[in-house]
């Protein structure tokens, strides 16, 4: 029989990076054997789920690429399976125990009779783990208002939906004794189980927001690449058995066993995930990498201007100038105002330091004479022309470049400023240059 796996998130809270590193796994494993991929909305908690919630599963999966097999027939191919549909099933399981001896009544709920003994299984990730079920009480599996509680409802789904393997999270081994129980208790053989190490931060102490952890789909607002994110998750508790980093999916799917899942904790860095970010980024053509940055550049207002018929060239050499400093699709549209719009501002720290010293302003005056008169305004020709004036004058050449860098940006730090003063063309550099020396003069 093929494997068949299961991502059975509940709707009390978005998609974060843990649930979706656990649905990953699955994913991953059922691709590789030719499984199939279950995705199951674990609703019965019915003050806290909300559609919403659900509504933020998908959209984090559908970003990720995560697409699941089956679903109700009701609902269509790619509906997910709720568990809120199948109460009745819950109830009838429930009472099917009662009835055969392996369940009590207690005030209105049913609990299930943990026989004495011990429970053992194998765990694909830390190997033999037994119980002794004198330390496991008569556990609720019917609440008193007829709704499951978790215990029931994920075996008697994963009975149903024939589910071979189990991969979830470490938080849930203490879960699984009362699983195995149940499984027994309905006749069914226990699916193979993967409790894989649960994410930390830096401080190896639990992923939570003050690390940085955030929903899946936050991370694309921040300007992440699904791709980029999927490979960086798939590494984190699983390793390929070899130093490659950068795999695609379908070479992740290759490679991944559940052997390579590590024991150990993971720990989330985002330091590691800009890297990684920032490597598939440098991999995007240009026609890709501005089809990613539309909607951010249309949101801005540079749109038209970007893509303006023969522009279009000119903002293909202007990505290229920032593709190297730039993590995240975020930070491109950060770089890129100073090629739409003039400053409108100059950073203070910046004006202390590059233009505060005595004759400052005539020195970027005579080198906004310079550029006026150049025959050549490219790159090259520019550089040569401010260092031969800033030699002429005594100057070093890093104070010109600081101050001409403030007078075409407002900011202290920018992209090399000579590819910028040609892609910004002669005009508007001698316009910003002309504003800056009125700046200066209404400050004297």
């Amino acid at each position: 029989m093929l494997p068949r796996l299961r991502f059975a998130p509940s709707p009390t809270g978005y998609l974060h990076v843990g649930g979706a590193r656990t649905a990953l796994f699955n994913w991953l494993y059922a691709r590789r054997h030719g499984g199939t991929f279950i995705l199951r909305i674990e609703d019965t908690d019915v003050q806290r789920s909300s559609w919403e919630m659900v509504s933020g599963i998908l959209d984090g999966l559908k970003w990720l690429g995560i697409d699941w097999d089956e679903g109700p027939e009701v609902g269509g191919p790619h509906a997910p399976y709720f568990q809120s549909e199948r109460l009745e099933r819950y109830r009838a399981a429930a009472r099917d125990l009662l009835a055969k001896g392996l369940a009590i009544e207690d005030e209105g709920a049913i609990r299930f009779k943990v026989p004495p003994g011990k429970t053992a299984f194998t765990d694909s990730v830390h190997g033999p783990i037994e119980f002794d079920n004198e330390h496991i009480e008569n556990f609720v599996i019917l609440r008193s208002d007829a709704h499951p509680t978790y215990h029931l409802s994920v075996v008697v789904d994963d009975i149903d939906m024939q589910v071979t393997h189990v991969i979830r999270g470490d938080d849930h081994i203490s879960n699984t004794p009362k699983h195995v129980l149940l499984f027994q208790a309905f006749g069914a053989a226990p699916p193979v189980f993967a409790h894989v190490p649960l994410i930390m931060g830096p401080d190896k102490k639990r992923l939570s927001k003050r690390h940085g952890a955030t929903s899946v789909m936050e991370y694309e607002k921040q300007g992440y690449l699904p791709e980029a994110l999927f490979n960086f998750l798939a590494l984190l508790g699983w390793g390929t058995g070899s130093d490659d980093e950068l795999l695609s999916r379908d070479e992740l799917v290759q490679r991944f066993t559940l052997e390579g899942i590590s024991g150990g904790n993971a720990v989330f860095n985002t330091e590691k995930l800009d890297w990684f970010n920032h490597q598939y980024l440098l991999r995007l053509g240009d026609d890709e990498l501005i089809a990613r940055l539309r909607s951010r550049l249309e949101a801005a207002g540079y749109w038209r201007d970007a893509l303006g018929g023969a522009d279009r060239d000119w903002f293909v050499k202007v990505l290229g100038l920032l593709k190297p400093r730039a993590k995240k699709l975020n930070e491109f549209l950060d770089q890129l105002a100073p090629f739409f719009v003039d400053p409108d501002g100059y950073d203070e720290e910046g004006v202390k330091k590059h233009l505060s010293s005595s004759g400052m302003a005539d020195h970027v005056r005579a080198l906004r004479a310079t550029y006026a008169a150049a025959g050549d305004f490219t790159a090259p020709a520019l550089e040569r022309d401010l260092r031969a004036l800033a030699e002429n004058r005594g100057l070093k050449a890093g104070a010109l470049i600081h101050a001409t860098r403030l007078a075409l940006t407002g900011r202290m730090v920018s992209p090399g400023l000579f590819e910028m003063l040609e892609l910004i063309g002669r005009d508007r550099a001698l316009a910003r240059m002309d504003r800056l020396l009125a700046h200066l003069a209404e400050g004297a």
